[in-house]
Order: structure tokens, then sequence, then C-alpha cells
């Protein structure tokens, strides 16, 4: 019955009815903007019941949301709850970005409810904040789900006290080429790199960045040296397909060519990689 539930709550969770909800709920809230507070998800029109939880940080696991429970709205427009008993806690972890807004219960609806600002379970969950690797997972959480603005909240404070503690720099070129901001993305990286020169997650973001500055020499250099570096062929031939789309977008043919056969040899025959190229050079093609 449980994982019945656990089936319904997922549901509930990636599938935006659209529907036409009580005036007092918005659901306008990203579910990692509403970290320690109780949310309610949106329900489809034909129900009469809402399901609401807490959402919190599990830092060795990331966001989730625990089931709290139900509740109707009556004529009087007060909520009636149900609460999930405590030994059928149900949790949920928040992992994709394309989770439902959802909105974010007032306190006054709280009291109605007869709930406390904050579940005497969360307790258990409390982490330190001053702590670098704390900080890291903070950041590599957000960045997971696409909140890499709030990550980078985190992985700053971070990079002040530790710059080159394991993991760090990456998480946070990671979140500055997500949000485009590549400039930022290339001074941590070329620090990083002086620090630890074989890592080819370092080349792989910073040819990245140049790609997309259209610094395609410096890139070109930069994703050769991460290939030479790397032992996958999946990493490889993304770095590859990377420098192709580059050259493809200022049409140089030559240099194109010679990245489409290098991210060729990495990549699986049927991969999404080796599909691009196919669609590059049917686009080059049909523009002859």
């Amino acid at each position: 019955m449980k994982k019945l539930f656990i089936i319904c709550l997922s549901v509930l969770l990636f599938n935006n009815t659209n529907a036409q909800e009580n005036s007092e709920l918005k659901f306008e809230t990203n579910f990692y903007d509403a970290v320690n507070n109780w949310v309610v998800l949106p329900k489809k029109s034909t129900d009469t019941i809402y399901t609401y939880g807490f959402i919190y940080m599990d830092i060795s696991a990331g966001i989730t949301f625990h089931l709290g429970g139900s509740f109707y709205i009556d004529k009087n427009k007060k909520y009636i709850g149900d609460a999930q008993p405590a030994h059928q806690m149900t949790k949920k972890r928040l992992d994709n970005p394309n989770i439902v807004k959802m909105a974010v219960l007032s306190d006054y609806k709280l009291k109605e409810l007869n709930l406390s600002k904050e579940p005497n379970w969360l307790s258990s969950y409390e982490f330190s904040e001053d702590s670098v690797e704390n900080l890291k997972k903070l950041g590599y959480h957000f960045n997971h789900v696409g909140a890499c603005e709030k990550a980078l909240l985190y992985l700053n404070k971070a990079y002040k006290k530790d710059p080159h503690y394991k993991g760090l720099e990456f998480e946070i070129a990671y979140a500055y080429n997500h949000l485009g901001q590549y400039d930022k993305s290339i001074p941590v990286l070329e620090k990083a790199l002086k620090n630890d020169s074989k890592n080819y997650s370092f080349y792989r973001e910073l040819g990245y960045a140049y790609s997309k500055l259209n610094k395609l020499d410096m890139a070109e250099k930069t994703y050769k040296k991460g290939i030479s570096l790397s032992d996958s062929n999946f990493e490889k031939s993304e770095m590859a397909l990377n420098m192709a789309q580059g050259y493809f977008l200022v049409k140089n043919k030559g240099k194109f060519d010679e990245w489409a056969k290098i991210t060729r040899t990495y990549a699986e025959k049927d991969s999404q990689y080796a599909q691009y190229i196919n669609f590059f050079e049917k686009e080059w093609d049909s523009k002859r």
C-alpha cells in the first residue's frame, strides 16, 4: 500500500494539471526555494483534497519531501486536515528540476492544520553550514536540480575558506557555466588546474566556457588535453561534440569534420552524441 502511495505522490509531483486552485493557494514556488517550509501540491480539478508535506535538506541525500497528510477546504475556507500516521512516514527525494511548483502554507494555515513551524523530527537532519564539506554538498544538491544561483551562495562561501577543497572548484565552474557566466568560470578553472593539472573534468568545463565565448583555438587546445587525460569514452565524446558544434556554428567545415570524426571515434554508434553529428552534417548539406 505504501509503495502505491509513493507512485501516486510521484504522479502529483511531476504532473501539473493547471487546474483552478483555491485563491489562497499560490502555486508559484519551486521546490528548491521551499526548503524548510510546509508546502501544498497542486491537485486535479476533480479532486476534493490537497496533499501537503514538509520540504527539507538531507545533507547526504539532497532535497526531500516528507509527506504530512491531506486536507480539504470547507465552505468557510477553513483547512480541515488529516495527518499521515507517524508509522507510515513517506518521503520522496526531489532530484528533478521539472517537479511542479508548489504553494507554501502560511503561518495562519499551519495553525489551522495544527502544524508546528518545523516538525519535531527535523532536528535529526540539522547540520553545520560552517563546514566546507557541507557547503560543497549543499552546492552540489542545488546544482543537481538546476538551482545554480542558489548553489553559488554556498559554494562561494566554501571557496573563501578552502578554494582547492575536493570537488568544490568543479561545482563552482559547473554553476557558472550553467548560468552562462563563462567569464566567471574561467578564472576558477585556471586556478584549479594550477593546483591539479591532471583533472580532466576541469579541462572539460574550461573548454566549454572557451567555446561559448567563441575562443575556439583555446577551447580546442583545452579539449585535446582533457581528452588525453580522460579514461571515459563518454566524456571524450562529449568534449569532442562540443568542439564540433563550436566549429559548426562558425561554419568552419574543415575543423568541424575533424572533430566530427573524433566524436564518432569515442561515441557509441547510435548514441545521442553520434546523432547530433548526423544532424549537423544534414544541416550543412541542406544549405549547400
